[in-house]
């Protein structure tokens, strides 16, 4: 047993990760492959799905060469993804008709805006706001502007999950949670909704094979990468796959993931609750049965800082930001609202644009980066008040994974404005972990019990009442200007 390793896949929005995870649960190696982000002037953004493909085999080889692990132990894997990003490709050739539209994407906000007389019934079908940050408006955009020859028939449309389940074994299937997140599947029947898909203009015969999360999806060596065939008993949308890897498991429990952008979630249990400003989709598929989620997603955090640091040139390194954040005058009320492409949850506004208010004479290098900061936790903190308001949860600790944990003067804010305790688990990479438990479980290398390996550090806060009352005034005033400018 000791020398046995689950293989997880993390293909998020920046790049690719492998991750050996061996049989006690901890990680025993890791690769990344960072792909290129393809950002139009307009504020498109896309990737290539070909350099992902290739840069998933080539993670995985690295990750095994540079740290001396035998593939031959190998024995399962488990895959995790960004979601939303959606893409086509020729049935007959394998080959994208057109780069994959990212999930921070809004090219297809037209579409939506013309189907707004069906935003009702979309909604209840599926359970998000009809948006173009979800999949079916990007597959829409794709089928319409690609200039594709052939016919649908000869066309595979879907996630990253199913682009890379298909280039790996040859078969064409999804899991429930990403395909929960396309707007394209009933929420009740947990299947393409034909109704939904026409009204997008796709056929379901597009679509990939709906299972549960711990399916077996196929057997693939990874293009030579390993020795031998391994199955794929795993797949689930990055976000899902952190819920399940910090153990929320049980209704009532949530996570917020800090990556280029984040997902707030909680686990509401068997049936799914449908709110006005909240998406509700599926958290995964386990043993049988069925988990329902409520979630607001945001669009820029993670990214605030990497363009503090790329674009600005106002960091060396985002991990400076913590740093910088904390030697600024602590009473600046500097506010930035990072609209960059629209914001998502709770205000769905694809038309909001970002502002900066509230600044002095005083405000300098240090203040701007603590707004950046801030505004990482500020909308998280939007998120959670609008899951206790319309999904009726009270909110304890709020468990939370992703790079920017390391972060200890943004956890602390974020523990401040919230006004409640913050759970950061020892463990890096939730994401790639809970696909690799649940992958190893379905494989009978570990039982439930492996969760309680993780370690946890916690925050709490202290931020007086009416200190934090004035922040959030001010930064709903700023939110405000976003969204009227």
């Amino acid at each position: 047993m000791a020398d046995k390793y689950i293989l997880a896949i993390d293909q998020s929005t920046a790049g690719t990760k492998a991750l050996l995870v061996n049989c006690d649960g901890s990680v025993s190696a890791r690769a990344d492959r960072p792909h290129a982000q393809k950002i139009s002037n307009g504020g498109w953004v896309a990737h290539d799905p070909t350099e992902i493909y290739i840069n998933t085999i080539a993670a995985v080889s690295d990750a095994i060469k540079i740290n001396g692990i035998n593939p031959e132990a190998i024995v399962g894997a488990g895959l995790c993804n960004q979601r939303e990003t959606a893409m086509v490709w020729d049935r007959r050739t394998g080959l994208p008709i057109y780069d994959a539209v990212v999930w921070q994407c809004a090219r297809g906000g037209q579409i939506c805006a013309a189907m707004g007389g069906d935003a009702s019934r979309i909604q209840k079908a599926t359970g998000l706001r009809l948006s173009p940050y979800f999949s079916a408006a990007k597959i829409a955009w794709i089928l319409q502007n690609a200039g594709y020859a052939g016919s649908g028939a000869d066309l595979c449309a879907g996630t990253i999950d199913s682009w890379l389940i298909y280039k790996l074994t040859g078969n064409f299937k999804t899991d429930v949670s990403n395909a929960s997140r396309t707007q394209l599947m009933n929420l009740h029947s947990l299947q393409w909704d034909d109704d939904i898909c026409g009204l997008f203009g796709i056929y379901p015969s597009m679509l990939g094979e709906i299972c549960h999360s711990d399916s077996m999806f196929g057997m693939t060596n990874f293009g030579g990468a390993l020795p031998s065939q391994i199955p794929i008993h795993a797949a689930m949308g990055d976000s899902h796959a952190a819920l399940y890897g910090q153990g929320c498991h049980t209704p009532g429990m949530g996570k917020a993931t800090y990556g280029t952008g984040s997902s707030v979630m909680f686990n509401i249990g068997g049936k799914p609750v449908i709110c006005e400003n909240l998406t509700t989709s599926l958290a995964w598929g386990f043993d049988g049965r069925a988990v329902y989620v409520v979630e607001g997603n945001i669009n820029y955090t993670g990214a605030v800082i990497k363009w503090l640091a790329d674009d600005l040139g106002l960091l060396d390194s985002p991990a400076m930001a913590g740093e910088l954040a904390a030697q600024a005058n602590p009473g600046d009320l500097t506010y930035l609202v990072p609209a960059f492409t629209g914001l998502g949850a709770p205000y769905w506004s694809g038309e909001a644009r970002a502002v900066m208010v509230g600044m002095g004479r005083g405000t300098g290098k240090a203040e701007i980066i603590k707004a950046a900061e801030e505004c990482i936790a500020y909308q998280i903190a939007d998120v959670v008040q609008a899951v206790k308001d319309e999904a009726g949860l009270a909110v304890g600790e709020l468990r939370v994974d992703g790079g920017p944990t390391r972060d200890g003067y943004l956890m602390q804010f974020q523990s401040d404005i919230l006004n409640a305790a913050l759970s950061v688990p020892g463990a890096e990479e939730l994401s790639a972990v809970g696909a690799a438990y649940m992958a190893g479980i379905a494989l009978g290398l570990y039982d439930e019990s492996i969760f309680d390996i993780i370690p946890r550090v916690y925050y709490y806060p202290s931020m007086p009442r009416d200190e934090r009352a004035k922040r959030l005034a001010g930064w709903h005033a700023a939110v405000k200007k976003a969204l009227t400018q």
